[in-house]
């Protein structure tokens, strides 16, 4: 899956449309042997760009923080997707069209390299869409937006695992679960884990939801089987909630 030329964003000093980067580097070694990409949520609405106070990138900071702590020593690129618009705007789909533009930027930084995509709410929809881009190895899907059409053959043969608070009111957690069904059957790995608090923003046992994500996406790029669900983790209920990121 590639992208095309580089989309235009604001005017730059000389008046001149400056082309959009999706990817954000925060830890870049020189050869770097795989990577991890972050997509924070947004809105299912919002064709301004995100404000400069961004509460959804604001709850990936502590993520992207064990994650750099946990990679420290090895050849691990840590980026971010920085996206053009708050929303994700129906078929539009911007949120993952800047997931796939950022991982076409990361393949031509670091070509062949193995790429897990960790994504919250929308960003967890954007990562479950993109996710056929031929650098993904494996996905996080962290309280993911999973409507009931949501495409699954182009998960085949890549490892998911999705994440969610049966009491989350802003995504429905039973979505997660059907996917995960879904894409099981299209030939991927996919395994859930129903989180025992935490609701949407993952605030409530914050570094439960930290730990286990570094431990999986450590898993995920070792290629060692994903760690078993924490305890008083269920396998699934019967949520209820909506289906908006």
């Amino acid at each position: 899956m590639t992208t095309g030329p580089a989309r235009t964003t604001g005017p730059g000093s000389d008046g001149q449309r400056v082309p959009h980067r999706a990817l954000v580097v925060h830890r870049g070694p020189d050869t770097p042997r795989a990577a991890v990409l972050l997509l924070h949520g947004g809105r299912a609405d919002g064709p301004g760009p995100p404000p400069r106070l961004n509460l959804p990138a604001l709850r990936m900071r502590p993520f992207g923080s064990a994650m750099s702590r946990a990679l420290r020593g090895r050849e691990v690129l840590l980026a971010s997707v920085r996206y053009r618009c708050r929303g994700w705007n129906g078929p539009r789909a911007d949120a993952a069209s800047d997931a796939r533009q950022a991982l076409d930027e990361l393949a031509a930084r670091a070509a062949d390299i193995p790429v897990v995509l960790v994504g919250h709410s929308m960003g967890g929809r954007a990562a479950l869409l993109t996710g056929g881009h031929p650098a993904v190895r494996g996905i996080v899907a962290l309280a993911p937006w999973c409507p009931p059409d949501e495409p699954v053959a182009h998960l085949r043969d890549r490892t998911l695992v999705l994440l969610h608070d049966q009491d989350d009111r802003v995504t429905d957690a039973e979505g997660s679960w059907l996917l995960a069904d879904r894409a099981r059957q299209a030939g991927a790995r996919a395994h859930t884990v129903a989180m025992p608090r935490g609701g949407h923003t993952m605030l409530r046992g914050a570094r439960h939801w930290h730990r286990l994500t570094v431990d999986l996406v450590a898993a995920l790029l070792e290629g060692t089987p994903c760690p078993k669900r924490p305890t008083g983790c269920a396998r699934r209920s019967r949520p209820g909630g909506t289906s908006a990121p």
